[in-house]
């Protein structure tokens, strides 16, 4: 993609702790399946730290469980939309942009089939 030598890291908890992560950083209330937290910006663009991602387990159960397909694809899929906003892709821009993003995240999930 890129990126060789950079870095991330990958958060795991529950409802009540991306919760509290979706209040205190994006001021949105409730839990989210999937945040994600980009180092890189305009002022540290050549760190090789990409960013945070935090997924909700129980959220990705949820998920799993209303789309039919194991929690671990579950988790590949939320992992990598997670990714791809660290590098920059946002599926809330536009129309054109989340087709972009959606097209680029089955394009990384089958590579990890």
């Amino acid at each position: 993609m890129g990126y060789p030598d950079c870095e991330l890291s990958l958060l795991f908890t529950d409802d009540k702790g991306i919760a509290a992560l979706n209040s205190r950083f994006l001021k949105r209330e409730g839990p989210t399946n999937v945040l994600a937290f980009p180092m890189r910006d305009g002022d540290h663009p050549e760190t090789p730290m990409l960013g945070d991602i935090a997924i909700s387990l129980d959220a990705a159960k949820r998920d799993a469980k209303q789309v039919g397909e194991h929690l671990t694809r579950t988790i590949d899929r939320l992992s990598i939309h997670g990714l791809l906003h660290l590098l920059g892709y946002d599926h809330e821009r536009s129309e054109e942009e989340a087709s972009i993003m959606e097209e680029e995240a089955e394009r990384l999930l089958t590579m990890m089939e």
